[in-house]
């Protein structure tokens, strides 16, 4: 594995760079590689690359993208071999500072002091974190014992230390569910899973391996009303929730219990984006971005979890691909066109931009976000994401509520592009649609919405 060889203080060049050195990010450094990105470098604050996969020691990754059941460490290092055999470089224990539009990507780290990159494209890829319990309204004092569920799964998976004997989970996202199982494994007494939504938040396969597999209750439409316990957790109060998701006091009962583990939602990481300006999607938390995965800033791309929060690796690997592709081909624009306009903006990339217009892609009925928020129109220039697959257009979407016997449907201006028939969608379950590119009109200002509608 080659580091990044620069003089402490002084400007760097890299054709690409990638901020974060997760699934995400060593998808897109292979892509750029094998797209011809000449110097590609991930920025990487940890000690170790892989994101969180390697403390995901379950199986259950790569059946999709390598036709195989891996762990989360396997699945991290055939990316890391290959992002190292393709050439690769890496900066490890780095922490960026800032994102510029301008492509300058500022860094501070212990091997190489404070640098700043000078970049043909950049692609963001710094992945979620988890919602912790300064976002939740939970009565109570501050005991110990109450983890989120990934800092949970590191200690036992990672540290190989049990937060507790006893545990409640709040939450039924898979961090959670995986965790439920994990800790019985191990001997601990998982007493609840307890999810205030009527419908649980993670996957159908999780639900069952990890809960009633190992006949753990799950308490839909419930939620903690109470933490009790001063210096360690004694238990917690639950309650089932009304219409407006109030406790119903008069119902509640009481869980004894040390540990607390909180698995309920994931935030992705935009603070660089957001103060570089980047437009943000407030459905999703993350940047809008085209489909070949290219933000509102261009020559910066974003890919994997910083954009939505996906529900398997295979997708976040997808997503990766994809921009590194293109992100190698804006680089190629860059060197060609290294005129910086007004207010240090590259004059290359946005009369570039300018030329491959750009349609919308809305939400409609039953549809809580879509990805990509826009895409390149078919009569511009060939996507460079993958000219075998130009045709294609994928969107990704996560339903609002459960429905049974629906169909997915794409339209623009009242005429449908693409049917497509579901038993079921889940909240918890991202469905992807892919529209032909050739079947768009290429007039501008109609939008593509996508709907779930009833049969």
């Amino acid at each position: 594995m080659e580091a990044f060889p620069g003089p402490k203080g002084k400007d760097l060049r890299a054709d690409v760079a990638v901020i974060g050195g997760g699934p995400a990010g060593l998808a897109a450094a292979v892509a750029a590689k094998r797209a011809g990105a000449e110097r590609v470098v991930v920025i990487e604050r940890d000690v170790r690359l892989g994101g969180i996969l390697p403390q995901c020691i379950h199986t259950g990754f790569g059946l999709k993208w390598f036709g195989e059941e891996l762990t989360g460490p396997e699945y991290a290092a055939r990316f890391v071999d290959e992002a190292a055999s393709a050439g690769v470089e890496f900066m490890l224990e780095t922490m960026v500072l800032e994102v510029t539009q301008d492509r300058r990507v500022a860094a501070v780290s212990p091997h190489h002091g404070f640098v700043v990159l000078q970049c043909g494209a950049i692609i963001l890829a710094m992945g979620c974190r988890e919602r912790p319990r300064g976002a939740l309204v939970l009565a109570g004092t501050r005991p110990a014992g109450i983890f989120t569920a990934g800092t949970a799964q590191r200690l036992v998976n990672i540290e190989g230390v049990l937060p507790g004997r006893q545990a409640v989970i709040l939450g039924s996202g898979d961090v959670g569910l995986i965790m439920a199982r994990r800790l019985t494994l191990e001997g601990v007494k998982v007493q609840a899973v307890v999810e205030i939504m009527t419908y649980p938040g993670g996957l159908a396969r999780n639900i069952q391996q990890c809960l009633r597999d190992f006949d753990i209750p799950l308490y839909l439409g419930h939620t903690i009303s109470r933490i009790h316990g001063r210096d360690r957790l004694e238990g917690v109060s639950v309650a089932p929730v009304d219409d407006a998701k109030v406790p119903i006091a008069s119902a509640e009962w009481f869980i004894p219990c040390d540990t607390l583990l909180l698995s309920v939602g994931l935030i992705p990481e935009n603070e660089l984006s957001a103060a570089c300006g980047i437009e943000l999607d407030p459905a999703t938390g993350g940047p809008v971005v085209t489909d070949e995965m290219e933000t509102s800033v261009p020559g910066i791309f974003a890919c994997g979890n910083v954009v939505h929060v996906h529900d398997l690796v295979d997708h976040v690997t997808e997503d990766g691909m994809v921009a590194g592709a293109a992100a190698a081909a804006r680089a190629r624009v860059a060197a060609r066109t290294p005129v910086l306009g007004e207010a240090g903006k590259d004059a290359g990339l946005e009369s570039l931009q300018a030329i491959r217009t750009t349609g919308e892609i809305r939400p409609g009925r039953n549809v809580r976000y879509v990805v990509p928020q826009r895409f390149v129109r078919h009569g511009d220039a060939v996507p460079a994401a993958a000219a075998a697959a130009a045709r294609t257009l994928t969107i990704s979407l996560r339903p609002s509520e459960p429905a049974e016997n629906v169909v997915l449907e794409v339209s623009i201006a009242g005429r449908v592009l693409r049917r497509q028939r579901k038993q079921k969608v889940r909240p918890g379950e991202m469905m992807q649609v892919n529209v032909d590119r050739l079947a768009i009109p290429s007039e501008k200002g109609d939008a593509l919405t996508v709907s779930i509608v009833e049969r």
